[in-house]
């Protein structure tokens, strides 16, 4: 009984990280704490758009509540206290594993690297979502500020 309920409390951690564990890259989403900041802005040309994927982001909470679950399942198999302990250890490692390959690849959105070539005459690339369409040739700016770069038409 013990086990099942902490199975069915690990699962319901599980899908609250994944919920929170939601992160983008969007050039139109702001954070809480980009808000009400400076960001630096240059003007540039777009020289090329590329589509590639962006790989899924770890969520530690995930990881550590597949690893938990794994060792659950493991402990079950085995007679005797060291086959069971040993289920475990090898069963937290699966689980651990797997939930960090499982949010990788469940993770993975397209993107766009935008190479931009600056009034300044240098060139630069960013990688972000897909919801601003952008074109070689345009004219855009790249916004800059507390960590975060995007490019956006002018």
């Amino acid at each position: 009984m013990y086990k099942k309920a902490m199975a069915m409390t690990l699962a319901a951690a599980l899908a609250g990280g994944m919920l929170a564990g939601c992160a983008t890259d969007s050039a139109m989403v702001y954070s809480q704490g980009q808000t009400r900041q400076a960001q630096s802005v240059q003007l540039g040309t777009v020289i090329s758009v590329h589509a590639v994927k962006r790989e899924g982001s770890n969520n530690e909470l995930l990881t550590l509540g597949g690893a938990a679950l794994g060792g659950i399942a493991g402990s079950n198999l085995g007679n005797g206290n060291r086959a069971n302990a040993a289920g475990a250890i090898a069963g937290a490692l699966l689980g651990g594993f797997g939930a960090q390959a499982a949010q990788k690849s469940m993770g993975t959105k397209d993107a766009y690297e935008i190479t931009v070539k600056l009034d300044s005459g240098r060139l630069i690339s960013i990688v972000q979502d897909t919801d601003v369409q952008l074109e070689v040739n345009q004219r855009v700016r790249v916004l800059s500020g507390g960590g975060t770069d995007r490019v956006v038409p002018l």
